[in-house]
């Protein structure tokens, strides 16, 4: 295998769970954002946007960022981490 085929590869999904009726999807560079409504697609769209920015003027992409790099882009920008459920056993 080639050193070209080994490259990796990150992309950001945005799912928007509102819906008002239309389709939307957004694409970028790294980025795919698909359904919400108008209101929540434009501000995961603003998010992504954000994010690249931020990765940029740190001279870094998504694929070389780790993901406390990343936690602190995303909160920087607004998003907040989720703790997962608690387990119900």
């Amino acid at each position: 295998m080639s050193n070209a085929s080994k490259k990796k590869k990150a992309l950001l999904l945005g799912v928007g769970l509102d819906n008002d009726g239309h389709k939307r999807l957004t694409t970028g560079p790294n980025f795919a954002l698909v359904g919400g409504s108008q209101e929540t697609h434009e501000q995961m769209t603003e998010k992504a946007i954000k994010i690249n920015e931020k990765l940029k003027a740190r001279g870094k992409q998504l694929e070389t960022v780790t993901r406390e790099e990343f936690d602190d882009i995303a909160q920087e920008v607004g998003l907040k981490k989720v703790p997962p459920p608690k387990s119900s056993r």
